[in-house]
């Protein structure tokens, strides 16, 4: 039995080191040699300041103020608004939203009171942003992604009809043609995953960033 200990005992030790530590070094150092951005998160930068990633999405909004102070709610977080200037992305489900380090969705069924109750809500919220700059715009319009969440909740790309009706408010906001707005959706639009999976997408913060170095960020 002594013998088994130390046999198991070693094998512990020896395969902590290969697969804890030997293994995940390797594997890191040859995704920072040969792949640096996606290994690191594809991190973007403004001006040697961190803004975002591409693949994680984030909040473009700002937080609502009422009588020269800051709204919270309950738990400590900010209340805030979306912020017109810039596209805003899909719907979060993560607490707070677009959370990385706690990427979920709700795992309920279609049918759910509490499934309809959000969507209800996103699809309400979305129109009340974006009917102004589109008039005829209803909730049978209103682009699939605007209104659920994704698996991770942190989508980085919106569909390009979300892109499309933005496009409106952006073009207005910024004072821009709308076919400026539209051509440099284009530009930010990728195509379906290995050219077959899922459908082209629309990434929001480089888009975003894309607008600002338009406009000077106004």
């Amino acid at each position: 039995m002594k013998r088994d200990l130390i046999t198991s005992a070693i094998g512990i030790v020896v395969l902590t080191l290969l697969c804890g530590i030997l293994y995940p070094l390797v594997i890191t150092g040859i995704s920072q040699v040969a792949f640096p951005g996606n290994a690191n998160g594809q991190k973007l930068y403004v001006g040697g300041k961190l803004v975002g990633s591409k693949i994680i999405g984030q909040q473009f909004a700002t937080q609502v103020v009422k009588h020269g102070k800051p709204q919270v709610d309950k738990n400590g977080n900010p209340v805030t608004t979306p912020d017109p200037r810039y596209f805003q992305s899909r719907p979060s489900a993560t607490v707070p939203p677009y959370n990385a380090a706690a990427t979920a969705f709700s795992n309920l069924g279609p049918n759910n009171t509490a499934t309809e109750q959000e969507i209800a809500g996103n699809i309400q919220a979305y129109i009340a942003l974006e009917k102004p700059y589109v008039p005829d715009l209803t909730a049978a319009k209103v682009p699939v992604d605007a209104a659920t969440s994704s698996a991770s909740g942190i989508d980085p790309d919106i569909s390009v009809a979300n892109a499309d009706i933005q496009a409106h408010r952006i073009a207005s906001v910024r004072h821009l043609s709308l076919t400026q707005v539209q051509k440099l959706i284009s530009q930010y639009t990728h195509g379906r995953g290995l050219g077959f999976s899922g459908e082209p997408g629309v990434n929001v913060l480089a888009l975003n960033l894309a607008l600002d170095r338009v406009t000077g960020g106004h």
